[in-house]
């Protein structure tokens, strides 16, 4: 009873703030004349809250050079590039199903817009609202031998099947002595960022998984290696989490080959060698560091080498070593929290074993350790000004 009375009281509340600033925005509006008070609204007087300003992007989307070795390419954006993965692994694998919360229609990002009324409501169908429930289903479906794709709706809600992933999924092979795995589980979730996500819909829990041995963490930074690298986790014989940056699903553009191919997984890619820094980064924030890299060319004269790890767990340690021998400093970028980011471990491993190549110390340029926030998103984002600071200090070291 106190709670539903407490309900009404807020509500009440709304409303009356609601009122008054009808009246205000009236009366600022009115005409009066002869003592007798007219309202005259004009096209530009209206009592309707305006619509909030969305902040532009903090990045520019670079696209990668058309593939040419994979067969002909379609102008896609990332969620056309993912639905294209789920159609090329719908025809292929007759096993293959997909699930989530309201999948059936396309999903809230249409990453499965047309896959029920092309295949079926027997292999695309949606579950109820429970994130456990979907990923130990998943788990069943894989164990007994079929291709399962489960989606979470948001990275954020990936929490409460987290003893499902990590104490089932992740373990399921090594407790039996690989007699049986779920090796054939993929879990598709949108991830990080958007502008106006707040808390519970813009996080990027990739940290909680790099922990947990059994598992393979990926985040593409565009369509050409979101539909190579699922097919890749679709395929492979382990568990697999797969994060969509959600920002970039319309954002990004690229042509992207319509026929299947694979990139390969625990691997990182150069994708602009430098001799002065290395910058690393996963999703959306490798086309921040694209811009660093930029930025530090023009104001610093500082060659930058960009890496994108796109594997976070088993990480591609050696590529990057191998760009720190060159050149003796090393930045790495997230959105996630600082403290306990997967950034801290990249950074431990890289001074046990390049301590004698580095010129200054490992920076690490990131979210800070505080919810994520609405409003304040611009200042909480690592974005390509803060990063580029953290440049200028390592040169200056």
């Amino acid at each position: 009873m106190a709670r539903s009375s407490g309900v009404v009281c807020v509500c009440m509340m709304a409303a009356v703030r609601l009122l008054l600033r009808t009246v205000s925005s009236a009366s600022s509006c009115a005409h009066s004349g002869s003592g007798t008070a007219l309202l005259r609204f004009s096209p530009t007087c209206s009592s309707r809250p305006r619509a909030q300003r969305r902040h532009a992007a903090h990045f520019a989307f670079h696209p990668d050079p058309v593939p040419t070795k994979y067969g002909p390419t379609v102008k896609m954006n990332l969620f056309q590039s993912i639905t294209s993965a789920l159609d090329n692994t719908l025809a292929s694998d007759p096993t293959a199903v997909i699930f989530g919360e309201d999948v059936a229609f396309g999903g809230v990002f249409r990453c499965t817009v047309g896959l029920r009324d092309k295949y079926g409501k027997d292999r695309v169908f949606n579950t109820p609202l429970c994130e456990q429930g979907i990923v130990g289903f998943g788990i069943g479906v894989a164990v007994a031998g079929a291709t399962a794709i489960a989606e979470i709706q948001f990275a954020d809600y990936i929490f409460p099947a987290f003893d499902q992933i990590v104490n089932e999924a992740a373990k399921y092979r090594y407790r039996s002595g690989n007699l049986y795995d779920c090796g054939n589980l993929t879990i598709r979730a949108p991830w990080g960022c958007v502008g106006h996500g707040s808390l519970y819909h813009s996080q990027s829990p990739e940290a909680y998984f790099a922990h947990c041995p059994g598992l393979k963490v990926v985040v593409p930074r565009g369509p050409v290696q979101a539909k190579g690298l699922l097919l890749s986790c679709i395929a492979d014989e382990n568990p697999c989490i797969f994060f969509e940056p959600k920002i970039l699903y319309r954002a990004a553009v690229e042509q992207v080959p319509t026929e299947p191919y694979h990139l390969p997984l625990s691997q990182a890619e150069v994708v602009q060698e430098g001799s002065d820094v290395t910058l690393v980064a996963w999703g959306t924030q490798v086309h921040v560091m694209r811009e660093v890299a930029t930025m530090a060319q023009e104001k610093l004269g500082v060659s930058c080498e960009v890496i994108d790890l796109q594997t976070i767990l088993p990480w591609d340690i050696e590529t990057v070593c191998k760009s720190v021998v060159k050149t003796g400093r090393l930045l790495i970028s997230h959105e996630a929290p600082v403290t306990g980011g997967f950034a801290a471990e990249i950074s431990s491993s890289i001074q046990e074993q390049c301590f004698l190549n580095l010129e200054a110390p490992i920076a690490r340029v990131c979210g800070y350790d505080t919810p994520f926030p609405h409003i304040f998103e611009p200042f909480y984002i690592p974005d390509k000004w803060k990063c580029f600071e953290a440049v200028k200090r390592m040169i200056n070291y």
